[in-house]
């Protein structure tokens, strides 16, 4: 619609991953198959933590909590991305697209902080073991994971409604795969300076005060080892806090290399690939290393099986 000469942008056309036509049916199969592990291994991890017994400790409390938000961000782009490789025009709706964005910065905020809350757990878990059932209680569990909702919600209205009330009154072909800071800013046509700063200033908080916790955490934790006379306890030390080590290291360092440089420097085409690595590729690989290096989750989804092939047979 016209107003005053000027275009009002009621819909966005996302460029999508490719813009090669003979690429677009592989790639669909290959995202779809990413989803789909990620859909069933997620939600296979949120059910077993929920309905076996053994897995009702803190640590697994944690592991449901990081499945739900690593399902949730990656559902938030997931099923519009597969549907744009068949389809000829990737458009999406002004509000769709808030609501995409709003979404997506939700989960990813939560889930620093719940990281965060698992390095905690696993210092309290080597380095005060006698004490910690008693740290670590039902109520300290749903606090460290609480906080990290309602301040993912707070992070994410903000910067929503902050791009989302400046003017976009030109071109409307977003240069990603879903609706994300960043690539929306640069289509603006009124000053978004004062925005660049608050999403920059934000995204360091994130990473640095999270990345500061499990630091924290694990120079406690290495102290701990290495005073430790056991070559077995070490093991188990080392075996206990191996998986959480892996997921920190893929998750932090793809988002430190994303979003800690300015916007005059960011290249969008190495973003998307970022954007692919972390919003599709880490959902998928997070309840697989854990289910892999866990003895406990693999035991318990052998019997769920096992169980579930006598009730059919």
């Amino acid at each position: 619609m016209q107003t005053h000469n000027l275009t009002v942008v009621t819909e966005f056309i996302l460029m999508g991953i490719t813009d090669h036509p003979e690429l677009q049916a592989p790639l669909f199969g290959l995202f779809l198959i990413i989803y789909l592990i990620t859909l069933v291994s997620n939600l296979g991890m949120i059910i077993l933590t929920m309905v076996d017994s053994r897995l009702q400790t803190p640590m697994y409390f944690f592991l449901r909590h990081l499945a739900t938000v690593d399902l949730g961000y990656s559902t938030s782009v997931g099923p519009k991305m597969l549907r744009n490789f068949i389809v000829d025009q990737n458009t999406i709706p002004f509000y769709f697209c808030a609501t995409q964005m709003f979404f997506f910065d939700m989960f990813i905020v939560a889930e620093f902080f719940i990281l965060s809350a698992m390095s905690y757990d696993r210092y309290v878990a080597i380095c005060k073991p006698l004490l910690y059932t008693v740290i670590m209680s039902q109520r300290v569990c749903w606090t460290l994971v609480t906080i990290p909702y309602l301040y993912g919600i707070f992070v994410s209205l903000l910067l929503t409604i902050k791009i989302f009330t400046v003017s976009f009154c030109g071109p409307n072909v977003i240069r990603h795969f879903y609706c994300d800071g960043l690539p929306l800013l640069s289509l603006a046509c009124s000053n978004t300076h004062e925005i660049e700063v608050i999403i920059l200033i934000l995204s360091a908080f994130n990473l640095l005060s999270s990345v500061l916790v499990v630091i924290v955490s694990y120079a406690f934790i290495l102290a701990a080892i290495l005073r430790m006379n056991s070559a077995e306890g070490k093991r188990k030390a080392f075996s206990t806090c191996g998986s959480h080590l892996t997921v920190v290291a893929v998750f932090y360092g793809t988002l430190i290399f994303m979003y800690l440089q300015p916007m005059s420097i960011h290249a969008f085409d190495t973003d998307k690939v970022t954007s692919i690595f972390y919003s599709q590729v880490i959902p998928m690989l997070n309840p697989l290393i854990y289910s892999l290096r866990n003895k406990d989750v693999k035991d318990s989804l052998k019997k769920t099986v096992e169980k579930l092939c006598n009730i059919v047979w």
